[in-house]
This record gives C-alpha cells, sequence and structure tokens, in this order.
C-alpha cells in the first residue's frame, strides 16, 4: 500500500489539529521511510520477482525491524513518546502510535503473506489484495480521499500556497500511486531504495503546505 497509508496522515488531522501534516505523514509512513534506508545497509533485504503479485514485482524476503508487528509497536511507542515530549498531550501521543500501527494492518491487506509477528519468526501474514489490482486501487483510492476529504474539512488555506500547494501534493501522490501500478519493475535493488529516500520529499511538501493552512 502507498497512498493509503499517506490517507491515514491526512485524516488523522481532524483528530490531532495541532500537529504538522508533516509529522503525520512521518507517522503513517513511517515503515516505509526506514525501510529505504535499511536496504541501503544491506539490513533489511527484498528481491525482484516479476509476477510474484499482480501489483509488485518485490519480494520482501527479510524485514523485520521495519515491519514486523513487534518492531511497528516499539516504533510506534517510541513517536509517541516524542510527540508527548514536544506537546505534552496524551492523546495526541496515541494518535501517532495508531497511526505508526495503521501501516502494518494496511500492509497486511495488500501484502501476500510476508509479515513477520516479531524479529527472528518464520510465520508470515498477509491477505494478498495485490493479486487484484483493481480492488487494491479502489480501496487505496478509498482510503487517500476519504483521509483527504477529513483534511479539507479540517483545515482551510489562508494564502494561494496553502490551497495550490496542496493540489499539487495530492496530485503528485496520485501519479507516483499509478507509475507503480502500471510501470516496469524496478532496475536493482539500489533504486529501490533511492526511490524509498524520495518520500521524505512529500513530508517537507507536507510540512510546508500544513504551515500555510490554518485549522476552521
Amino acid at each position: 500500500m502507498f497512498i493509503g497509508h499517506f490517507g491515514v496522515g491526512f485524516a488523522a488531522k481532524k483528530l490531532a489539529p495541532a500537529i504538522s501534516l508533516g509529522y503525520l505523514f512521518i507517522a503513517s509512513q513511517f515503515l516505509d521511510l526506514l525501510w529505504p534506508t535499511l536496504l541501503l545497509f544491506d539490513i533489511e533485504h527484498v528481491i525482484i520477482t516479476p509476477g510474484i503479485t499482480r501489483v509488485t514485482p518485490l519480494d520482501f524476503i527479510d524485514y523485520p525491524y521495519s515491519h514486523s508487528l513487534l518492531m511497528v509497536c516499539g516504533w510506534g511507542i517510541l513517536l509517541g513518546l516524542l510527540t508527548w515530549l514536544l506537546v505534552k498531550n496524551f492523546k495526541y501521543s496515541m494518535i501517532i502510535f495508531l497511526c505508526v500501527l495503521s501501516h502494518w494492518f494496511l500492509d497486511l491487506i495488500v501484502h501476500r503473506p510476508d509479515l513477520p509477528l516479531l524479529p527472528g519468526d518464520t510465520s508470515r501474514f498477509g491477505f494478498g489484495l495485490w493479486n487484484y489490482p483493481l480492488i487494491t486501487a479502489l480501496l487505496e483510492l478509498i482510503f487517500f480521499l476519504s483521509g483527504v476529504y477529513f483534511y479539507y474539512k479540517t483545515t482551510t488555506s489562508n494564502n494561494n500556497i496553502g490551497k495550490y500547494a496542496l493540489i499539487v501534493l495530492i496530485g503528485l501522490l496520485i501519479l507516483i500511486q499509478i507509475m507503480n501500478m502500471i510501470g516496469p519493475p524496478p532496475p536493482g535493488i539500489n533504486a529501490i531504495a533511492w526511490a524509498g529516500q524520495l518520500q521524505w520529499l512529500f513530508v517537507l511538501m507536507a510540512f510546508w503546505v500544513d504551515r500555510h493552512r490554518i485549522i476552521k
């Protein structure tokens, strides 16, 4: 899943209006922001296997630190504690924790059985919706557009940057989703890792957009 995770970040703004959209993006997409770095350092591993699912050719053979449920809970607690230290608000800390945790459960829907519960565990879980491209695309779009709707209902632009930059951000995310689904397999593992690092640009854009919007 890709834009579905960003949809969670958008939606969370309604529950945590004082938290920047950029930070909500970090929380909801944290696992996939961490994973490319672990790939680059050869700590986690993926194989390109065209046809392994109809949506993605990636075979996630080893990602216990970024995508095991136990570690996801740990990352969620860490970001939740950081939130509490910054804003001293338990509700917001829990929302950040749940944003991080939501990533694993959304991945569970679409991934083939490759998600571990804890590092070293041989059991793998996943419902395999990636074998049904149209359903996958529809589900992603529902999560994403629902989140955008809640963000629009919660905030309003106070200048043209807040208005038009948000439209650009939404458009870019949808464009990347389309490219991910219909594009050719990536040329190599390093290409996957570096492309994954580009997601930080969406985080920076989210911080920028949110600075130019106010709570209704």
